[in-house]
């Protein structure tokens, strides 16, 4: 048992990792406060597209998930695995305005620090990054995304088309949502979606 706990103590500290328990401010790149002060800006653009486009049923049966009013008190997830997957609302280039991919496996760990980090652990485009205290109702992911099998774990700095910036929000019993405005690619909003 010792050596599973060194094992996952030296991964841990292998990756560049951001101090949550920090202000997030202070560690997120100028550009990427500015995506995350117009978050209101992406949830309107993109959800108005999506019912444009004729998406509003698909929409209605997610729930809290798609409604920007929902954000319960106790933000903090439960460290453990989760069921994950990735919704993207609007179109930066024309794309599609909606898009809900299947279920996939997310990963909330604590830190040694105390910090809590959420990884997206399946699929093509898999995130990884910290949960920043903010509002008694959020927490601040800052973060990267891998693509791909062949990739390792992404991480917060190394390359500013990767970085992510967003909020992670309780929308029911053991049910969350981080909200991305604004990525780098193909859509205006990108939710990913947990479920213990």
């Amino acid at each position: 048992m010792r050596f599973f706990t060194a094992a996952a103590f030296v991964l841990l500290s292998a990756a560049p990792a951001l101090a949550a328990s920090g202000d997030w401010r202070a560690d997120a790149r100028r550009e990427d406060v500015r995506r995350l002060e117009r978050l209101d800006e992406a949830w309107d653009e993109a959800l108005s597209e999506a019912r444009l486009r004729g998406h509003g049923r698909d929409l209605r049966a997610l729930g809290p998930v798609v409604d920007p009013t929902v954000s319960l008190s106790r933000p903090q997830p439960t460290p453990g695995t989760y069921r994950c997957r990735t919704i993207k609302l609007g179109s930066q280039n024309g794309t599609l305005a909606y898009v809900a991919y299947g279920w996939f496996r997310c990963r909330v760990a604590l830190t040694p620090g105390g910090d809590l980090r959420l990884e997206k652990l399946t699929g093509s485009q898999r995130q990884a990054g910290a949960l920043y205290p903010d509002r008694a109702r959020r927490l601040v992911f800052l973060g990267g995304v891998a693509w791909g099998d062949g990739e390792g774990r992404a991480a917060y700095g190394r390359d500013r088309e990767r970085d992510q910036v967003g909020v992670f929000e309780r929308v029911g019993a053991n049910h969350y949502r981080l909200a991305l405005p604004w990525p780098r690619q193909e859509s205006k909003l990108d939710i990913l979606e947990l479920r213990r």
